[in-house]
């Protein structure tokens, strides 16, 4: 035998048993194999997608219109600071998506145009009133959007779901598909809290605290605020902390008078972790600052010792201690009666960052296993008939140089599986597809080969002639076919959605290891056969 088809021999048998290793996870063999193995070995194989083993799947609209608002409050607020460091007597309000100057003068536009070019004046008749410019707008809703995207990928990752699919659509969507999950609810609300964190002095000094009941029913929330929003002062707003009786399990709420100016944001946290306390035995979120987070924190506390500092997630008070000394090093603590849950998920929101801007679902879809495992046997169905139909007609069709393509068409199959599996790939109903496809395609590049080798038989040329001069005048025709099926595919994986991609990728790895069987495998079979003694007639 030549010594380069001992190569070829060798190669094929390296690439089947590497790919038999990366199937293995996805075999009943695996649960049976040594924990060294388990452990050092692949172990994850091909994941089933959400419509194989159902899961969940979401899609979000950022509220990119929020988004601009809030960077209109933040450019108002800092706005104050730019003209007090002019020394130019101005006051700055924002009303709605405006930021309103007064008095108008040359000197006060001189000094905002300069300071925020990206504002545009849209009137300055009694009052400057400046807006952001349309687009710095875009600006903000589309990097809203990419920082909601990666959020929402950092929440899944630390809420632990494996193979997520995650990804925009249109211009403030955002889709995801949660395979295998357990907890619909839970996962939902972690992913699609706002999360935004704000430390707030509480005004117990204003006589209307005085007047606030101790606590009111959940119902009664829109009653009092109707109640006191009259007497409110300008800086002052009345937010509610959830208490939950422990004896009873009632929940009430209890209003909080507060000053509006945030005092610190949870965009300087570094870290969220859930701890016990051992006087209660009852879990909280220990937080830390990064540098500049602490030094703000401890001026907090040493400005405001003897009053209580109200500690807010999404307009809800979580716990308003009251500060009886400076705090530096920037821990705090984030306490409220919370179940060991409810803190491992606070804690996961706080971490993971908190979204730049509020998201609505549009489509929150639960697929049941039910569906998954009629999709799965339907596909192994199809796919069985498929390759048996195919085996078959190779066998009538073209005898003994059948079996030989039927080899390379079960060859393609195991290193198809055993490259979806190592790149921990998700199968789904339109990757099934592809492989079905695939199986077609294996045998199509043999039938090629085999009708150049069936003319070159004709011609008078010997069987070993005719078999490489078929194999070397089929070559571009192959070659080119399958480059043009894997253009096809790099446009589908380039611009489709999920299942699409899936298509594409088992498409493409089909398309690129039938060169490899077709070329290699067929080929190195009939250089075996020939190798041994001289074929006076190829049946084919």
């Amino acid at each position: 035998m030549k010594k380069g088809v001992l190569w070829r021999i060798v190669l094929i048998a390296l690439t089947v048993v590497v790919a038999a290793v990366f199937f293995l996870p996805n075999t009943p063999l695996f649960q049976g194999m040594p924990g060294w193995w388990k452990k050092t070995m692949p172990n994850k194989g091909i994941v089933m997608g959400l419509d194989l083993q159902g899961g969940l799947h979401i899609v979000f609209e950022v509220e990119g219109e929020k988004a601009v608002e809030i960077a209109t409050e933040r450019i108002a607020s800092s706005l104050s600071g730019v003209l007090e460091k002019k020394k130019i007597q101005a006051s700055v309000k924002k009303d709605g998506m405006f930021m309103v100057v007064t008095p108008s003068n040359m000197d006060v536009r001189k000094v905002i145009e300069e300071a925020y070019p990206i504002l545009t004046l849209a009137d300055a008749k009694d009052a400057l009133k400046y807006k952001i410019s349309e687009k710095e707008k875009q600006r903000i809703k589309d990097t809203a959007t990419d920082q909601v995207l990666e959020v929402i990928r950092n929440r899944i990752d630390q809420f632990g779901v494996a193979e997520p699919t995650i990804h925009r659509q249109a211009e403030n969507e955002i889709v995801v598909q949660l395979p295998g999950v357990k907890d619909p609810k839970r996962a939902v609300e972690i992913i699609g809290k706002t999360a935004q964190l704000a430390f707030k002095i509480v005004d117990d000094e204003s006589p209307l605290a005085a007047e606030m009941p101790p606590s009111i029913m959940p119902e009664e929330e829109t009653q009092l605020l109707d109640k006191f929003k009259n007497r409110i002062a300008e800086g002052d707003e009345i937010l509610f902390q959830r208490v939950v009786n422990k004896e009873t399990g009632v929940v009430t709420k209890r209003p909080v008078l507060l000053k509006k100016e945030t005092l610190l944001s949870g965009d300087l946290l570094t870290e969220a972790r859930v701890s016990i306390d051992e006087r209660f035995s009852e879990p909280y979120v220990s937080i830390k600052f990064s540098s500049a987070g602490a030094k703000i924190f401890e001026d907090i506390t040493a400005q405001n010792v003897k009053k209580r500092l109200a500690i807010i997630l999404d307009n809800n008070v979580y716990s308003a201690p009251v500060i009886q000394e400076r705090i530096s090093g920037g821990d705090a603590q984030i306490t409220g009666s919370f179940a060991m849950e409810e803190a491992k998920d606070l804690a996961i929101v706080l971490r993971a960052g908190a979204l730049p801007a509020p998201v609505k679902i549009l489509q929150n879809v639960t697929v049941g296993p039910s569906l998954g495992r009629d999709s799965i046997e339907a596909g192994k169905m199809a796919g069985i008939i498929g390759t048996i139909l195919v085996v078959i007609f190779m066998i009538f069709y073209y005898r003994l140089s059948g079996v030989v393509a039927d080899f390379a068409l079960v060859l393609n199959i195991l290193l198809l599986l055993g490259a979806m599996a190592s790149l921990n790939a998700t199968l789904t109903m339109p990757g099934i597809a592809g492989i079905i496809l695939a199986i077609g395609m294996a045998v199509d590049s043999n039938v090629l080969m085999f009708e150049r080798m069936r003319d070159e038989i004709r011609s008078g040329k010997t069987p070993k002639a005719a078999v490489e001069s078929g194999y070397k005048k089929a070559f571009w025709t192959i070659f080119d076919s399958h480059v043009t099926t894997l253009i096809t595919a790099a446009v589908l994986f380039q611009f489709g959605t999920g299942p699409i991609k899936g298509f594409a990728v088992t498409l493409s790895l089909g398309v690129a290891i039938n060169l490899f069987t077709a070329l290699i495998g067929t080929k190195t079979v009939f250089d075996i056969i020939h190798s041994k003694k001289e074929v006076k007639r190829l049946s084919i």
